[in-house]
């Protein structure tokens, strides 16, 4: 059942309803991390909405708010950082370690770390 089966006509529901919340995949798995992270306990609510604050205040943020999902993935990343639970110069590496393997990766396939080809595969 779709959300206008049994919810009345598209004309009754408010504008945007059903254009996607997440224009990118990443945005979704930045979302969902933030959540679980949070109820893991390794931060609050309020100290996530000021980390955000801070990211979305910052100057050259886009007045039409396409940015809104890298302010929110700096301020998760900063906030782990401040945490002492992932340096920025870990996050940096794990994220050149994905770019390379997604390079790697013939089209259509899925991503997977190991197909970095730079990973040390001795372990």
């Amino acid at each position: 059942m779709s959300r206008l089966e049994g919810n009345g006509s598209a004309a009754d529901l408010p504008p945007g309803f059903d254009t996607p919340v997440f224009a990118e995949p990443w945005q979704a798995e930045a979302f969902a991390m933030t959540v679980a992270l949070h109820d893991k306990g390794l931060f609050s609510w309020n100290e996530w909405a000021q980390a955000l604050s801070s990211e979305v205040k910052k100057p050259g943020a886009a007045a039409d708010g396409h940015d809104y999902y890298e302010h929110w993935l700096a301020a998760l990343e900063s906030l782990l950082a401040s945490k002492g639970l992932a340096a920025k110069s870990d996050v940096d590496a794990m994220a050149e370690a994905w770019e390379r393997a997604a390079h790697a990766t013939p089209h259509g396939k899925p991503i997977l770390l190991e197909n970095d080809p730079q990973l040390d595969r001795r372990s």
